[in-house]
């Protein structure tokens, strides 16, 4: 991807940032006109046999990772550990001994720099991955719909600024991936199940099974997913799983991937009715590198004459580019409020940390 630089205030620069919310251990080096200079994502495999993400596997695996991605980024880059302006790292929402591992060694390497520490929001980042210069020109424009589908999160969220969220609606009982994987799981495929089930669905017939689509037509844009993945269990009770038909795995899995994208659709159109001002729809998460849903969005947003963006591919994933671009945003607007750079030590990882809490940051008092 080439990245178009923007100007940018004075800001510490290049930012070192780290991300290890979940499964996967991320570096990358951003300057502050957004160019990426350097990125790194090592995506662990020892969750494989337990068919998701097991945190002490996790944590250990972060532990052993960094060292080694922290000083492969700064190599591409050309870099030494004194060039970097800041360090930033996620600290929550997430597995907190992942947060842990990859905040403690960011904080680490923040301290034997001299440099500031950055805490990110790990949603935040995702709210703000559309605004990195070269996904779209000029950056995605406030304000703006973000849907945040992956496996841990299903959530339509209002982003009215750096710092300013409004949570429309949300999953009252799994999130979109975590359905995709538990779908995967009962036709026997690998893990993670979004790339398998989309994988094994373009062989299917979207028409060939009939599913629910739970809170589907109805007020507001609450998601449910619980109903639809108990509905393809009962579909599949009539076989047995070594022997199950080609043609009805894949059948299955069209039809649930089709199911999905009616369900999100449905959704998403009462969240912009919410949100009358928005100037975009945005996806972003995992679940967003879906081919059949990245359609149905655009077609939406087409539909009301707004832009719709959602990051490349590997920017969808968890990855310390969006990390590093958040701290970004956040010295940005702090420094254009008159406010100094934020320096972060002394805040501890949490695994739950509302996107409603991140304002505190910009208020008069944080310059005390």
């Amino acid at each position: 991807m080439s990245l178009r630089p923007v100007p940018a205030p004075d800001l510490p620069s290049p930012v070192l940032a780290i991300e290890s919310s979940c499964d996967d251990t991320a570096c990358a080096i951003v300057s502050a006109d957004g160019r990426v200079m350097a990125e790194a994502t090592l995506t662990q495999s020892g969750h494989v046999p337990f068919g998701g993400v097991v945190p002490e596997i996790a944590a250990r695996a972060h532990l052993g990772a960094l060292p080694a991605l922290v000083r492969g980024v700064l190599h591409d880059a050309g870099m030494q550990p004194g060039d970097v302006g800041a360090v930033a790292a996620s600290c929550g929402p997430g597995l907190i001994g992942g947060l842990i591992v990859g905040a403690n060694f960011a904080k680490g390497l923040a301290l034997a720099l001299g440099r500031p520490f950055i805490a990110v929001n790990h949603i935040e980042a995702h709210a703000l991955t559309a605004r990195l210069p070269g996904i779209t020109p000029g950056g995605a424009p406030f304000p703006f719909l973000l849907l945040l589908v992956s496996g841990g999160h299903c959530q339509c969220i209002a982003v009215e600024g750096v710092g300013h969220y409004r949570r429309l609606g949300g999953t009252i009982d799994d999130a979109a991936g975590e359905a995709f994987d538990k779908v995967a799981k009962m036709l026997g495929l690998g893990w993670p199940g979004g790339p398998a089930v989309e994988a094994l669905a373009q062989q299917g017939d979207p028409s060939a099974f009939a599913l629910p689509r739970p809170l589907m037509g109805r007020a507001g844009c609450d998601f449910s997913f619980s109903g639809l993945k108990t509905a393809v269990a009962q579909k599949l009770a009539p076989y047995d799983r070594a022997a199950l038909p080609h043609e009805v795995a894949a059948g299955l899995a069209a039809s649930f991937q089709h199911a999905v994208s009616d369900i999100v659709a449905d959704r998403i159109g009462h969240a912009l009715d919410m949100m009358p001002d928005a100037r975009g729809l945005v996806a972003a998460g995992g679940v967003a590198a879906n081919t059949v849903l990245r359609a149905r969005l655009t077609t939406i947003a087409q539909a009301r004459g707004l832009p719709f963006t959602a990051p490349p591919l590997r920017l969808c994933t968890d990855n310390a580019v969006m990390v590093a671009w958040a701290a970004i945003e956040t010295m940005r607007t702090a420094t254009a409020g008159g406010l100094p750079i934020p320096d972060d030590i002394a805040l501890r990882p949490r695994p739950r940390w509302p996107l409603s809490d991140m304002a505190a940051r910009f208020a008069p008092a944080a310059a005390v």
